[in-house]
């Protein structure tokens, strides 16, 4: 089946602890006007292929999304991502739009929240996880299209799915 009603496809992206699961949480909890969905869900290993930009796993969430939607109700899809990774799939034409809003924050708030937090101790995703932050701040307004930024460094969760909430309503027409 070919999805018909087309409706914008919204991405929440993020560095592992920079707050965006819980801000998706928050807002999972309370939607009415549209459908989350956490990317991590469908997640198994087959899909581990950063050579390709986890290209199937991408076009799998698209084809879900784009079928969830045909309800009239967009869908808010939370996990890890850049544009580039769901605008260059085929799938993309199942949507009106695609907008992409990251969560980040300072860098010494993301270790500590990463160290004491959730009680990371592997160096190696401590550093990946703080250079994906890093990337996502320095490059949001290079990318097309552009990334929306939510500094979640000095907010509760439930002032960031605040904001992502009006963020999100402003845009489903």
């Amino acid at each position: 089946m070919k999805p018909t009603n087309k409706q914008p496809l919204f991405i929440i992206t993020g560095a592992s602890c920079v707050g965006k699961s819980t801000l998706c949480e928050q807002l999972f909890l309370h939607e009415k006007d549209y459908i989350v969905m956490e990317s991590d869900l469908l997640w198994n290993d087959m899909y581990n292929t950063p050579e390709d930009d986890y290209c199937a796993y991408r076009r799998l969430w698209m084809r879900m999304c784009a079928n969830i939607s045909q309800i009239g109700k967009p869908v808010v899809l939370c996990g890890c991502a850049i544009p580039k990774q769901f605008e260059n799939q085929p799938e993309r034409e199942m949507f009106s739009d695609i907008y992409y809003l990251a969560a980040v924050c300072r860098d010494e708030v993301l270790e500590d929240r990463m160290r004491n937090g959730r009680k990371v101790n592997e160096e190696g995703w401590i550093k990946s996880s703080l250079d994906f932050n890093n990337w996502l701040k320095q490059n949001a307004d290079k990318t097309s299209p552009r990334i929306t930024l939510l500094d979640t460094t000095n907010l509760s969760p439930s002032q960031a799915a605040g904001i992502a909430d009006s963020w999100i309503l402003e845009k489903i027409v």
